[in-house]
């Protein structure tokens, strides 16, 4: 807000400053309706008498004034006895008759009250017959403006009552502290509510403006006080409360896109969770579906699929749009192991015999709790995961990465079980182990990935890539979707970017001077893409994005492949300086 000046010194009183208000508010009030509702507010008589009065108090507070005496009551009794002994003048009947009005009476009563500090009041005693069944009623008085009211009713299963069901954590009826979870409702602006349903109370109350007066019961449970939720979580799914028939208050609901960051005010409910944006100015809170309930809503909503593993073979790759064929080979760069939909070899990924919980709850994705994260100078990097399906080129982006600096990012050696040839030398293209070796480390679950080929194995451990991370440098790893989730971990803290392809007419025009690289046989042969592997490539990248999305921290569509690799490179540079929303498991060991 603006400093304000009156220029009447540093003396200024609160009420000559509220006075000024609105004219120095005009310059920053972006609407007539808002600086309307300003000089209304700021120029109501109540207010300013209120203002007044606390000038005067705090003037006399800073005084300190002592009484003369404590009991000016008893003085003016004894003043007026007196005076009825003496002979009647005119000056002292006047002055009989002032002693023997009540305002005055009352006046030195409270300056008595004032002067001996005795403020408490005294009640009178409770009345013998007084009725068990009789409620105490409250009148409450609202100020409602464009903003809803902040609460939601319900009807009371056991009593009828129509009662307050919750309040909306920053809402008007949250920041009057006057209304609370259980009370009864029984009129609102003078309409009973008794006979209503709660559908129709809410329409009164939608359609009144200004101030709204409620009569209601005040519960008598007692409710303890709440702190503003400081729990972050990452919404793994979009919800719009508008089409979801189970909540309570369409009104009241937050939607939310995939990957926004919430911040939770209330768990109160086992149900329905108070939520806001983060970052939003806004302070009240908007009702979401709870983990709980949306986990169970998924799970009897989604048909039990097993999932097939993905192939798993030399991932094919494609050329440039020059058509030339990448056939470099850069020392511990390899094609992933994968085959197309063609090769009938399945891989597996170290996780897939074991029941985990990471696993369960990433099938099931409602919501991440996340903290905020920014990489120390003295930390090694974060894992990068590279996910893209055959053909889209992630290999090529991956080499250019490679290429641009061989200091600062690394790719694994895969192991295999194939034999060395000539020119290969072991923990350059390869870590050649024999096949019993091999099978022992699978037992072990010291593999991300593996899978067969020829009748050899080909795979990638995890031991592989703590070493390109202990030589501090940039871990460059491409895995099959379903194995990310069990690569998110506190060691690791994987950063995963989804290299999708462009639409299927812009994927024909750009990839029609490119070539398939595949390394299925000795040589590398390459062939033209065909309409088939078009269809795949976007049928297969639609399928990661729907069951895998949520895993995803970037999505980098390849239309053109320089621009593709800007924004990656980009992408890079910021991830290893900027604050990112992370998993709070990786915060703590």
């Amino acid at each position: 807000m603006p400093a304000l000046s009156t220029g009447s010194g540093s003396d200024t009183g609160l009420y000559e400053l509220l006075a000024a208000l609105p004219a120095q508010l005009q310059p920053h009030v972006d609407s007539q309706e808002d600086l309307t509702f300003l000089w209304e507010m700021f120029g109501e008589k109540s207010l300013h008498s209120l203002v007044k009065i606390h000038e005067k108090l705090h003037y006399y507070e800073k005084q300190n004034p002592v009484p003369v005496l404590h009991g000016a009551a008893a003085l003016a009794d004894d003043l007026a006895e007196e005076l009825q002994s003496r002979p009647l003048t005119a000056e002292i009947r006047e002055l009989l008759k002032l002693l023997s009005k009540p305002n005055l009476k009352a006046l030195l009563s409270v300056h008595d009250t004032v002067a001996q500090k005795n403020y408490d009041p005294i009640l009178p005693p409770m009345p013998d017959d007084i009725d068990d069944e009789e409620d105490s009623v409250k009148i409450i008085r609202l100020v409602k403006n464009r903003e809803p009211l902040g609460a939601t009713i319900k009807r009371d299963e056991h009593t009828g009552a129509v009662v307050v069901a919750r309040i909306m954590r920053g809402g008007a009826a949250d920041r009057s502290g006057l209304i609370h979870v259980g009370d009864e409702l029984r009129e609102v602006n003078g309409i009973p509510v008794e006979d209503k349903k709660p559908e129709e109370i809410i329409q009164i109350l939608a359609q009144s403006q200004g101030a709204i007066t409620f009569k209601i019961i005040p519960s008598i449970k007692e409710e303890t006080p709440s702190k503003e939720g400081k729990m972050f979580i990452k919404a793994l799914f979009d919800y719009d409360p508008n089409e979801d028939k189970a909540i309570p208050c369409k009104e009241a609901g937050l939607s939310f896109r995939k990957g926004d960051i919430l911040q939770i005010m209330s768990q109160d409910d086992a149900t329905w969770w108070q939520a806001k944006h983060e970052g939003d100015a806004n302070p009240r809170a908007g009702l979401i579906p709870s983990k709980h309930f949306q986990e169970r809503r998924f799970a009897l909503r989604r048909p039990e699929v097993l999932v097939q593993p993905l192939k798993v073979s030399h991932r094919k790759s494609y050329a440039e749009c020059a058509g030339h064929n990448s056939g470099t080979y850069i020392a511990g760069f390899r094609r992933s192991f994968r085959l197309s939909r063609k090769d009938k070899k399945t891989n597996k990924s170290m996780y897939e015999c074991k029941k985990s919980d990471q696993y369960d709850t990433a099938d099931v994705p409602t919501y991440e709790e996340v903290s905020t994260y920014q990489r120390q100078t003295n930390e090694k990097y974060r894992l990068v995961v590279l996910v893209g399906p055959v053909g889209v080129g992630l290999n090529e982006l991956k080499r250019k990465l490679l290429i641009s600096d061989t200091q600062h990012y690394g790719v694994t050696v895969p192991h295999t079980t194939r034999p060395r040839r000539g020119q290969e030398s072991d923990g350059v293209e390869y870590i050649f182990i024999s096949k019993h070796l091999f099978e022992t480390d699978v037992q072990n679950n010291k593999f991300i990935e593996y899978g067969e080929y020829k009748n050899n194995y080909y795979g990638t451990s995890i031991d592989s890539v703590r070493s390109v991370l202990a030589k501090n440098k940039v871990c460059l790893l491409d895995v099959q979707p379903h194995t990310v989730k069990h690569l998110r971990t506190l060691e690791f803290k994987p950063f995963v970017i989804f290299i999708k392809p462009p639409p299927l007419e812009r994927l024909r025009e750009t990839r029609r001077n490119a070539k398939i690289i595949s390394s299925k046989d000795e040589k590398g042969s390459a062939k033209p893409f065909t309409e088939e592997d078009f269809q795949e490539m976007i049928k297969s990248a639609q399928m990661m994005e729907s069951q895998y999305g949520h895993l995803f921290d970037k999505i980098i569509v390849n239309d053109d492949l320089t621009v593709a690799y800007n924004e990656l490179k980009t992408t890079f540079d910021r991830l290893e300086t900027d604050t990112y929303w992370v998993p709070v498991s990786w915060l703590h060991s």
